[in-house]
């Protein structure tokens, strides 16, 4: 690998908190690119990058062409990486065979050089493919690690290219296409950006044995009983994570537990449970909740705003799926149907099922999920649901807690709790039963 840059950085991407910004080493900035048709503005970061006392590492993903600036680690070295030679590519040559191969290259080689603390920060720059490919690399990638990607389609919708990754999108203004006094300028702040996040002292530490950190699922029709549980998980001696459980959330909290920032679990809100059978707008894919079981994390369980879904519509407009339901709108274009007692039975009978499913993966282990307990609230799993609320139903509620009874592993312990999901006494009661399976597990 023709990396001159990476070998020669500072051998720990770890900076002294009371350290003025890099003054521990030099920052490799890791650039990726198609450097046949962007090798100009390739060039150019890279000597804006070293006159702010930074390395680059030019990573050549383009496949047709030469490039325009010699880069660090070639092509062919990329496309051999990801499993194809460049010159089978080259035989015929599509975006869909190429891309996968150029993507899955460029993250095998990445990888290593930032867990080995030898790159520091990655940049790319790109049009819609570029763009595509460079944050797919990004998306590999830790969290924490800073990712900035200088693209033509970053004033656009961008969920796909970040999803639930901390990918940093810069929009180029004009097209990457040869150098100019605005791309100039905009190049030279995509490169100083990105050698400041790489110069941050704060890392992400996770914390283990008895005082790990918190995660913590939330929704607006929650917010107050997860304020409670901050403080009361924080008065124990844990730092809280809390994530908007609107699809990205949930799964940005089960990517952390993989990573293991994450080491116990308060999932306070499932709509993306909802979200998911009824075409919501939260839905959480198919992996939510079940990522904390299959690992063996601590969890308390609660369906809170699982009573209704959340649908974009036109202002105050109510689609005819929904019109027989009692509904609230969370604000002019956000509909919140409630669903019936056949469709929230059917959401209590997907909990159970992802469970199990959870259940089936620590099997290997000779495990059930002895860690896990969900706490219903039978007079309300949001405040929309409380007596009073706009979506409160009892006989849809009562179908909830039967069907979830049947459906929930043997495993795993239903507490029914009479109270509101908001309540003081319920939220505390669910603190307290997970800061006690915490304790359980920690050696006397």
């Amino acid at each position: 690998m023709a990396s001159r840059n990476a070998d020669d950085a500072s051998p720990s991407a770890r900076a002294d908190a009371a350290a003025s910004p890099c003054d521990d080493g030099p920052r490799v900035i890791a650039v990726l690119a198609t450097l046949d048709t962007k090798g100009a503005e390739a060039a150019f970061l890279r000597e804006q990058i070293e006159a702010l006392g930074g390395q680059a590492l030019l990573i050549d993903m383009g496949v047709l062409g030469r490039p325009g600036t010699p880069p660090d680690i070639t092509r062919e070295e990329v496309a051999s990486a990801g499993g194809t030679s460049l010159k089978t590519l080259l035989r015929a040559p599509t975006r869909q065979i190429a891309s996968p191969v150029m993507v899955a290259g460029a993250t095998r080689l990445l990888r290593p050089l930032v867990e080995e603390g030898r790159v520091h920060a990655v940049l790319a720059l790109g049009g819609t493919q570029g763009t595509s490919n460079a944050t797919a690399v990004m998306r590999a990638l830790p969290y924490g690690f800073p990712k900035l990607m200088m693209s033509t389609v970053a004033s656009g919708d961008v969920s796909s290219f970040v999803d639930i990754k901390d990918v940093a999108m810069m929009f180029s203004v004009g097209d990457i296409l040869g150098l100019n006094p605005l791309t100039r300028k905009i190049l030279a702040n995509a490169a100083a950006a990105a050698w400041g996040m790489a110069c941050s002292p704060v890392v992400i530490e996770p914390r283990t044995g008895d005082r790990p950190v918190i995660g913590l699922t939330n929704l607006g029709v929650l917010t107050d009983g997860a304020m409670l549980a901050m403080d009361l998980l924080r008065d124990a001696g844990h730092e809280v994570i809390v994530f908007h459980a609107v699809g990205a959330g949930g799964r940005a909290m089960e990517q952390l537990m993989k990573e293991g920032v994450i080491g116990a679990v308060f999932d306070y809100a499932l709509g993306e449970i909802a979200d998911e059978l009824y075409d919501g707008l939260r839905a959480g894919g198919p992996e939510r909740l079940t990522v904390a079981g299959g690992l063996g994390l601590p969890q308390v369980i609660c369906p809170g705003g699982a009573e209704h879904i959340g649908l974009m519509v036109e202002a105050d407009t109510v689609p005819e799926r929904w019109a027989g339901h009692l509904h609230v709108f969370h604000n002019p274009i956000i509909l919140a149907p409630r669903l019936d007692a056949d469709e929230f039975a059917a959401v209590a009978r997907e909990i159970g099922a992802r469970l199990r499913r959870a259940e089936e993966a620590r099997r290997e282990d000779d495990h059930l999920l002895d860690d896990c307990v969900v706490m219903l609230p039978t007079r309300g799993t949001s405040r929309y649901a409380v007596e009073g609320g706009p979506l409160h139903d009892p006989e849809s509620d009562a179908a909830f807690a039967a069907e979830l009874e049947r459906s929930l592993p043997a495993s795993v312990e239903l507490v029914r709790f009479d109270a509101g999901a908001e309540d003081e006494e319920f939220v505390r009661a669910c603190v307290t039963r997970l800061l006690a399976m915490l304790a359980a597990r920690t050696p006397d």
